[in-house]
């Protein structure tokens, strides 16, 4: 009788140690796919690796491109502080450099997250110098750097309005072809933005 019980409890207690087993390996498991899970959830976010899987060609192009051309309008925004004429268009300059700074850092950040060379300063991108992109010449720059007051305006906003032509149609361009939702985004926005400082600018020129 005694052996009988000390072998009951000894057959319980080998259970219970099996059962403990059993529902550590499922708790493992279940840990083990929960951090599957996890991960699949965490790849879809805005992570560099993640931003790898979802660009394209024309991402890069657009990027590259728009980098040293938001350089050309900041820098171009930049004299106006001391050389425009008229109140509106030192308020459009400052508006231009507001908008285009962080977009040149967003840009860059998005190059550098794909493993793309960001441009350095003073390059040009090839979209650029296959469809001209807009961008002031160094005898153009040097030329408005030279003027004030209402000549200054004058040149400045003429320039601009080639300079944002140019933008618009390489944002259109992203948008066609580009993957990187971010980068469309912000190709929309730039059309968007740069359409009405064109109207703007021309209103101010008097050609509407």
């Amino acid at each position: 009788m005694e052996k009988n019980l000390i072998r009951r409890t000894a057959l319980a207690v080998t259970t219970g140690a099996a059962l403990l087993a059993l529902t550590a390996c499922g708790s493992n498991h279940g840990t083990s796919g929960g951090h599957g899970v996890h991960g699949s959830a965490s790849s879809s976010a805005p992570a560099p690796s993640a931003s790898q899987g979802r660009h394209n060609a024309a991402d890069v192009a657009f990027a590259q491109g728009m980098i040293p051309h938001h350089r050309q309008a900041v820098e171009m925004a930049g004299l106006a502080s001391d050389r425009a004429g008229a109140a509106e268009v030192e308020k459009l300059a400052e508006e231009i450099k507001k908008a285009q700074d962080p977009e040149i850092k967003t840009l860059s950040g998005w190059l550098t997250s794909w493993g793309e060379q960001v441009p350095a300063a003073g390059a040009m991108g090839h979209s650029m110098h296959d469809a001209d992109g807009g961008m002031m010449t160094a005898e153009e720059m040097d030329s408005l750097k030279q003027m004030s007051g209402k000549a200054f305006d004058t040149a400045f906003m003429k320039m601009m309005i080639k300079h944002h032509e140019g933008a618009v149609a390489m944002a259109k361009t992203q948008k066609a072809d580009g993957a990187f939702p971010g980068a469309t985004a912000m190709a929309d926005a730039i059309v968007t933005s740069q359409t009405t400082e064109i109207g703007t600018m021309n209103s101010l020129l008097g050609k509407s």
